[in-house]
């Protein structure tokens, strides 16, 4: 029974139980001088009292949750949308690149659709999740980076070393991919001869190191290397890792180096 009423009283809409309290405060102002000192109205008084200010700390608990719960859904929104931005026309792009292969090397096609199709399945589902095994956002890179080196007909280099010393290293994934985007786009992308990726990944001691560094043309460019590939990583970042992560960018001359350290993994 009790609990038949405690839904009913929840089936009140929060403007009339508002106006009944409203209401019950004014009566006993109205009647306190009538009938001040009677032993039943000052435990009505107190009764109400403690009524109103449970309700008053509950709403504020209520507004405090909502609020926190807006902020948070923000936030997620706000993580998806900054996923989605990971470069789409790759795919489209390594497509026109395979169609033209599966003539001239069907053996080489093969292994690049297979590769192409790791990559959409991490993209699309494991990318959702909020956190991933490193080894599979290594596997993730390794498989872009074929990819990109069947396109070109030019001679570029491009080295992947990672090292780590232990299972279990957890990382959000799409986040480094973000680096290497902008070191292929403002780097082998413009660059006619002699372009060059290096990366190294380690593992150890509880963190990432990640460091890439890559030469690009600094008359074809006033800014550098940069955009919304390094915006969209900071933010994702900041609302991932807080301040357990150090982000260092240096450009001298013809050559960009990112260096990424996280602490949270």
């Amino acid at each position: 029974m009790i609990t038949a009423i405690r839904n009913k009283i929840k089936s009140i809409p929060s403007w009339i139980y508002w106006l009944i309290m409203a209401v019950v405060l004014l009566f006993i102002i109205i009647f306190n001088d009538v009938w001040d000192g009677e032993d039943s109205f000052i435990v009505f008084s107190l009764f109400y009292y403690i009524i109103l200010f449970v309700s008053i700390v509950r709403w504020i608990f209520q507004q405090t949750k909502s609020i926190l719960a807006l902020r948070r859904d923000k936030v997620n929104m706000e993580m998806l949308h900054l996923k989605s931005q990971v470069n789409p026309h790759f795919f489209f792009n390594t497509l026109n690149n395979l169609y033209g292969l599966v003539k001239k090397d069907p053996e080489q096609a093969q292994e690049l659709i297979l590769k192409l199709s790791e990559m959409m399945r991490y993209s699309i589902y494991d990318g959702q999740n909020d956190w991933v095994p490193l080894e599979e956002e290594i596997t993730y890179l390794k498989n872009y980076l074929e990819l990109h080196k069947s396109r070109y007909h030019k001679k570029v280099s491009i080295e992947f070393n990672a090292t780590i010393d232990k299972d279990g290293y957890m990382i959000m994934p799409l986040l480094l991919i973000l680096l290497v985007e902008n070191a292929i786009k403002h780097g082998v992308e413009k660059l006619r001869h002699d372009a060059y990726v290096n990366i190294e990944l380690k593992a150890n001691d509880d963190q990432i190191n990640f460091t890439i560094t890559n030469n690009f043309d600094p008359e074809d460019q006033e800014k550098g290397p940069g955009g919304i590939g390094i915006s969209n990583l900071k933010r994702r970042l900041e609302i991932g890792y807080k301040k357990e992560f150090d982000l260092d960018l240096t450009k001298e001359y013809s050559t960009f180096t990112a260096h990424l350290s996280l602490y949270k993994v």
